[in-house]
């Protein structure tokens, strides 16, 4: 199956995928160990940076699946458990509406915590 090229492209795209999770979290967490400064935009980045990584972990288990065929929905198999923990890590904590809640109203400088909390 190697040699074919559309399995050789949906490789390419998860290489690609996981090429660019790792960047940003190294950021984060550099900034974070160097104690930079960023008061109450620390909360948004790291939801941000948690939403990225996981939504770019969901996509990399769903195209591999998606190779490895129905083998993969066994348990004998590496993608099952994979699967199942990628889809776990789009839920909690802060699933992406209340990421975006939260990173939409501290990016435009409204308290999260107001009310109304929405409308």
């Amino acid at each position: 199956m190697a040699f074919h090229p559309e399995v050789q492209h949906a490789v390419a795209e998860l290489f690609i995928e996981l090429e660019g999770i790792e960047p940003q979290l190294d950021q984060v967490a550099r900034e974070w160990t160097d104690n930079v400064q960023h008061g109450a935009m620390w909360v948004p980045k790291i939801f941000a940076t948690k939403y990225r990584a996981v939504e770019a972990a969901w996509r990399v288990v769903d195209q591999a699946l998606e190779i490895a065929g129905g083998f993969g929905i066994f348990r004998e198999g590496a993608f099952e458990q994979l699967f199942r923990d990628a889809r776990i890590g789009r839920l909690h904590p802060a699933n992406a509406m209340l990421t975006h809640e939260i990173c939409g109203k501290l990016a435009l400088g409204l308290d999260p915590d107001a009310s109304p909390r929405w409308g």
